[in-house]
């Protein structure tokens, strides 16, 4: 019934997609091309809304009709509803950083309220169970995990694939077969925005990912279905990218709050690779990490290690990438 379920979630938000195209387009809700962009014609955005609707939809269905959600999953989830739809009023008329955080952190709060907080970290050998720090931690990790998917949301196909990917290797450790449903929703937007993109996801959509996939790593690490170390291996790909390139930019004493284009996926393009030459790149990757955290799931005393290599061949890549597209500097602005 599941799979009969996602693929019919597939359908739909294929086509929702195409009708949030229509609409926008009807609507000049267009993402128009500047100098930090990686787009050169002006495309639709806030196609996430087809994603948020189909999820959404589904999700409430489940819990209703079928029960086969937990309360407290359901509702912590159901908290991303006001971080979506702020993202989708942002994509039509610019916010202000200040509502956009607020709004942010208190759907964060209410998420880790519902779950009972963060209430442990394994660490493999050693689990760490500061329950109120962790959960004041956790609070500050998904908002941030909210603001750099929505970074990271600057060439075509990336965080659909990224999403795909992390949902599928998360079923296949956990098998949540609420993650079939996510990747379903994600996927059939994936078809219009595969590059060429015909629509891009919009705020709507990046920060109900980032929120989404923060949640579900910290309701599987309370229920002592995976350590947080082998969720982060799977999603590093976007996080480490995120945080070093934000890092980076405060060293160059730069407006953090200004757009960009120096996130590492971003340089790879600027350097000569395809969008699509970029996303598979990106994949190949993910499969070498979701082996790593493999290796963690049944050899927990090896977690840390694999969480090692994971950085080590993440600080490689961003030194290969430095070498053909160097990080500008501050003298050069």
């Amino acid at each position: 019934m599941i799979y009969a379920f996602s693929a019919l979630a597939f359908i739909a938000s294929l086509l929702a997609t195409l009708w949030v195209r229509k609409v926008a387009l009807k609507k000049s809700v267009l993402d128009i091309p500047n100098d930090r962009s990686s787009h050169s014609v002006p495309t639709p955005r806030g196609g996430g809304l087809a994603i948020a609707i189909v999820w959404f939809t589904a999700l409430f269905f489940l819990w209703f009709f079928l029960d086969g959600i937990s309360d407290s999953l359901f509702f912590a989830i159901l908290c991303g509803l006001p971080v979506a739809t702020f993202g989708l009023i942002d994509d039509v008329v610019s916010l202000s950083p200040k509502v956009r955080l607020f709004v942010q952190v208190v759907s964060a709060s209410g998420a880790l309220f519902f779950l009972g907080g963060l209430q442990r970290i394994d660490l493999g050998v050693y689990t760490i169970e500061w329950s109120a720090i962790l959960s004041i931690i956790a609070v500050i990790a998904v908002v941030w995990f909210i603001n750099l998917f929505n970074f990271l949301d600057g060439i075509d196909g990336y965080i659909s694939t990224e999403v795909v990917f992390i949902c599928v290797a998360l079923f296949i450790l956990t098998n949540n077969w609420l993650l079939l449903i996510l990747v379903a929703a994600v996927a059939g937007f994936l078809v219009w925005n595969w590059p060429p993109a015909k629509i891009f996801m919009g705020d709507v959509g990046s920060t109900l990912l980032g929120f989404n996939v923060a949640i579900f790593s910290i309701y599987f690490q309370n229920t002592n279905q995976l350590s947080i170390l082998n969720l982060l291996m799977l999603s590093s790909l976007f996080w480490f990218d995120a945080t070093l390139t934000l890092l980076r930019r405060f060293l160059n004493k730069e407006d953090l709050s200004k757009a960009h284009r120096n996130h590492a996926y971003q340089r790879i393009v600027q350097y000569g690779f395809s969008h699509q030459k970029t996303v598979l790149f990106g994949l190949f990757v993910n499969v070498l990490f979701f082996g790593l955290a493999l290796v963690g799931v049944y050899y927990k005393a090896l977690v840390p290690l694999c969480f090692l290599l994971c950085l080590v061949v993440l600080f490689a890549l961003t030194k290969l990438v430095d070498k053909r597209k160097p990080f500008p500097s501050s003298n050069s602005k």
